[in-house]
């Protein structure tokens, strides 16, 4: 992936770095001959890229959520077996509920699934459909958008959600007296819920349990480092831990670059937010990097609650969208600090109305104290317009899309938004003719980390109930595709210096792949194999990491 010297046959890795890179084995002689050396060439008839970066995950709440019994309406890909089948209908998914409260080891423990999915299922839970399920056993369905909670009587009242609790909290469903109707809708209302289960679920044994089956997942994709772009937002004590205990050691078979979140940083920390979050940045190293603070303008594509521009949704009666302050100037104020800070801002953008909110923030942000080379990043950028996207190059932005909103979401979509703007979802072609630096991510657990996956959505745009192509002018090359999940991805997160391309100087991280991306038919880039990766130069075999 570096343009200048694009393929080579041999590189040179000492102390976990590359040394040098050769065309030939034999330009490689000015070290070999300064330095005792051995050859390992297992790999020699395979292809070997830069390690996969995944620029957009939640390694703590996503690997508890993807670990946990799943309602996905998609098939859900499983590092130590075979995959799991999707949900088809809303009375498949009561019957898997049933299950999984048989199966439950206590009456006591909470019976946590994820991957609900409202807009396939076409229904939504509540408390009462829940405790028809179970009104002894706490159960709580986890959406696949992960903004989105259902909770029966018996988990509400184990997480003491009183009235008072959720009292103007936007997308808290009430009933009648004010007490919890079962449903938290949007960011805010599942913050009330989901942290106290998420933090009692992810305690140190069990997180290293969750931790390593997303690391294998994410191995089994290529993928050698990984953006936490919700650092802080479950339990920031714990969090901590973990990336001292867990992130920063041998453990993990990934890089992660922990990007703080804003509002959890601001609700543990106060004024002192910022000044934490440079301490955790000087405490860095090469495993587990701090870089950056995430922030939300509007809600989840996934369940149809971003905020959208005229002419909004279909059904504009039961699909509103949710923008997570109360005024743009309070979504200024919000970044401020860490604007002028000096921080790296990405922030969730999803539906056009969110993005442009974002938009204006970003240019009132730039008019009160201009800054260069200030990576602010657009996460998702879900639904947006052409004028947006040349905007986002007037501010000198940079987006991070999900192929996932093109690939699981815009066939579902269709009815809500059309077919032009669901289509159009996650735009590539039309921001990178404009040299905007564009990335790929899973945003797991809304996706599986499969950049693979990610390449070949980018370059065939398929959808994945009809099998059509959605919005082909919006393609790219394979090329172009495979830098989005490399050197871009790296670029976005601010470690280009460290990884993303093969050169001397970076961290050897390598993915060694059956086949080149760019050699194979287009429609089988999803289905090449990863053999292993290599992690500061040592070798972790995908056949190693098939079982716990």
């Amino acid at each position: 992936m570096d343009p200048g010297w694009p393929e080579a046959t041999a590189v040179a890795v000492m102390d976990g770095k590359i040394l040098s890179v050769g065309v030939t084995f034999d330009d490689l002689m000015p070290w070999l001959d300064k330095y005792p050396y051995e050859v390992d060439d297992r790999f020699k008839d395979k292809v070997i890229y830069p390690g996969f970066v995944e620029a957009h995950t939640h390694p703590v709440m996503g690997s508890l959520a993807i670990s946990r019994p799943t309602l996905s309406h998609f098939p859900v890909r499983s590092p130590y077996g075979p995959e799991i089948p999707g949900v088809k209908t809303y009375d498949e998914a009561i019957a898997r509920l049933k299950q999984f409260v048989a199966d439950a080891p206590s009456p006591d423990e909470t019976v946590l699934t994820w991957g609900y999915d409202v807009l396939a299922m076409g229904e939504d839970f509540n408390r009462k459909t829940l405790d028809a399920i179970s009104i002894s056993q706490p159960l709580i369905v986890w959406d696949a958008s992960e903004h989105n909670a259902y909770a029966n009587t018996a988990a509400i009242d184990k997480y003491d959600i009183t009235p008072e609790k959720i009292k103007g909290v936007i997308g808290a469903g009430t009933n009648p007296d004010g007490s919890s109707n079962g449903q938290f809708l949007g960011t805010d209302a599942a913050r009330v819920l989901l942290p106290q289960v998420i933090a009692e679920q992810m305690q140190p044994g069990a997180a290293t349990k969750n931790l390593n089956y997303f690391g294998a997942l994410m191995q089994q994709a290529g993928v050698t480092t990984a953006g936490d772009l919700f650092f802080g937002g479950v339990d920031m004590g714990l969090e901590q831990e973990l990336s001292r205990t867990y992130f920063a050691t041998d453990a993990s078979m990934q890089r992660i670059v922990h990007v703080v979140d804003g509002f959890s940083a601001g609700k543990a920390y106060g004024a002192a937010a910022v000044d934490k979050a440079l301490a955790m940045q000087a405490e860095s190293n090469d495993k587990a990097m701090f870089k950056g603070v995430k922030f939300y303008a509007d809600d989840a594509f996934v369940s149809l609650s971003m905020q959208m521009q005229w002419p909004g949704y279909v059904d504009a009666d039961k699909y509103k969208g949710l923008f997570m302050y109360a005024s743009k100037e309070d979504f200024v104020a919000a970044m401020r600090p860490w604007w002028n800070a000096g921080f790296p801002i990405h922030v969730h953008s999803n539906g056009s109305g969110g993005n442009q909110v974002t938009l204006d923030a970003l240019a009132a942000l730039q008019a009160e104290k201009p800054r260069f080379d200030h990576r602010f990043s657009f996460e998702h950028f879900g639904i947006s317009t052409v004028a947006q996207g040349r905007r986002v190059k007037a501010l000198g932005a940079v987006v991070s899309t999900n192929p996932y909103y093109v690939y699981e979401r815009a066939d579902l979509s269709i009815p809500q938004l059309g077919t032009d703007r669901a289509s159009l979802a996650a735009r590539m072609r039309s921001l990178v003719d404009q040299d905007i630096v564009v990335s790929l991510h899973s945003d797991t657990p809304v996706g599986i980390p499969s950049p693979l996956l990610e390449v070949w959505t980018a370059v065939n745009r398929i959808g994945f109930t009809s099998g059509k192509v959605r919005a082909p002018a919006e393609r790219v090359d394979v090329a172009r595709a495979m830098k989005m999940v490399t050197i871009d991805a790296a670029y976005t997160l601010g470690v280009e210096d460290k990884v993303g391309t093969i050169e001397a100087g970076k961290l050897a991280d390598f993915a060694v792949l059956d086949d080149d991306p760019l050699a194979v038919d287009p429609m089988q880039i999803k289905d090449i194999p990863v053999v292993a990766t290599i992690l500061g130069g040592k070798v972790i075999l995908t056949a190693d990491t098939r079982h716990p």
